[in-house]
């Protein structure tokens, strides 16, 4: 039985203001046998996921026959065109948007200028629900509508990492590119350093051997994972010192994540050969 030619869309009711992530606008159609888009470019991406039916999506020399599950990317300026199946038409959904961290974003989700093509397995469902969901908050309209459909789609972009194995870890992992696992360490440890961290916990948080992942950090600093957060936390704390002079040393020892007064002192004492009072002080003169 032919299902019924159908299209609708929504423009986010928000004008883009920051340029970090944004909705352009979303939309649903079931259409018609062998309907045809393009060849064409487009100056935003454009990601659309198959509800049922079938068709064919084509990227430069590649063509690639697609099914219920699967999601395609189509990126800015990128000469492309699709098309339906004749007897079984694609239902899909879609969603235009752009920003300075979008294609960061869409980096983990695998879909890249290679391979623009993903399955969503079991999480199909999820992923059509987020699609539907950004549709609906436009319709809805109201001030945070851009800002709602942005974490909707974060958490679509997610969904299709995770269902291409970006999303799972080894407990004990010991392989992998290393020097993006330095950046893992070190932007972990940037991120946590006023939080009482351990590195047994990061190393539990990123899945791999402690010894491990503290041998090839000091391989590749010079410095063990504790020495670089101590320094990292010194450093704040020094930073601390010039530019917030209401606060006690204690209370610039707790905001760097060391509890221990003394301590602190004795630690920003073996980095910079005097005492936090001292340095302050210092600065205040210059």
């Amino acid at each position: 039985m032919e299902r019924p030619f159908s299209y609708t869309v929504v423009s986010n009711p928000v004008p883009n203001s920051h340029g970090d992530l944004y909705v352009l606008f979303s939309g649903e159609s079931q259409t018609k046998p062998a309907h045809r888009i393009g060849p064409k470019v487009y100056d935003y991406f454009l990601m659309h996921h198959i509800l049922s039916g079938s068709g064919t999506f084509t990227a430069g020399d590649e063509i690639y026959p697609l099914l219920a599950g699967h999601t395609f990317l189509i990126r800015p300026e990128q000469l492309i065109s699709y098309a339906s199946d004749e007897r079984d038409p694609w239902r899909y959904r879609w969603i235009a948007f752009e920003g300075r961290h979008a294609a960061e974003l869409l980096a983990v989700t695998g879909l890249t200028g290679a391979s623009p093509v993903a399955h969503a397995g079991a999480a199909s469902r999820r992923v059509a629900v987020l699609f539907r969901s950004i549709e609906r908050t436009f319709r809805a309209g109201g001030g945070v509508a851009h800002l709602r459909a942005a974490g909707y789609l974060q958490l679509l972009l997610a969904e299709l990492g995770a269902a291409g194995g970006e999303g799972g870890r080894a407990p004990d992992r010991q392989g992998g590119d290393s020097e993006a696992l330095i950046s893992q360490v070190i932007r972990y440890l940037s991120t946590q350093y006023a939080e009482p961290v351990s590195i047994e916990m990061m190393a539990d948080t990123l899945g791999y051997n402690r010894a491990y992942l503290s041998r090839l950090f000091k391989q590749r600093t010079g410095m063990t994972p504790v020495t670089f957060l101590l320094k990292l936390r010194i450093d704040k704390a020094r930073q601390l010192l010039r530019e917030r002079p209401e606060l006690t040393i204690e209370q610039i020892a707790s905001s760097v994540g060391i509890q221990d007064a003394l301590y602190f002192s004795k630690q920003f004492k073996r980095f910079y050969d005097m005492s936090p009072s001292a340095y302050r002080e210092e600065m205040r003169r210059i």
